[in-house]
């Protein structure tokens, strides 16, 4: 598992394990070539683009059990905290990119980003690749 410079999106091949796929996105340190980690053996997701994450804004979404394992894996888009609890675990738990494209909305997510509750992993892989997010 080599570095890949400039802080830009690598891929890292892992066995699938415990049903997840063998392959994730993953972002890697500019120096170290180790990847962000959003739980200890899980590299975190992040998105190439802001514009390319076009979830929803509005309404009530339900999380697929990977992302969420309690019975109530509703969010109203309405309520703040209830927006902000489900990008958290979107952002911590996914494994896919397309989760991001499908859960996660490229506006909102500057706009909530500081009130975000994110692992230290998530948090620098993200604004590794989005600067614009530390300033958000």
């Amino acid at each position: 598992m080599g570095g890949f410079g400039g802080g830009g999106l690598g891929r890292v091949r892992f066995r699938g394990v415990w049903g997840y796929p063998g392959r994730m996105q993953a972002v890697f340190g500019v120096t170290t070539g180790v990847a962000h980690l959003a739980r200890p053996g899980r590299p975190a997701v992040v998105a190439r683009t802001l514009s390319e994450l076009r979830g929803p804004t509005r309404g009530v979404v339900e999380l697929p059990v990977r992302l969420m394992w309690c019975s109530d894996r509703a969010f109203d888009l309405a309520d703040p905290d209830q927006l902000l609890w489900m990008y958290e675990n979107v952002l911590r738990e996914t494994t896919s990119v397309d989760d991001l494209r499908r859960l996660v909305n490229g506006r909102t997510l500057p706009r909530v980003w500081r009130l975000l509750n994110l692992p230290r992993g998530v948090r620098t892989a993200w604004e590794s690749r989005h600067r614009g997010l530390r300033s958000a």
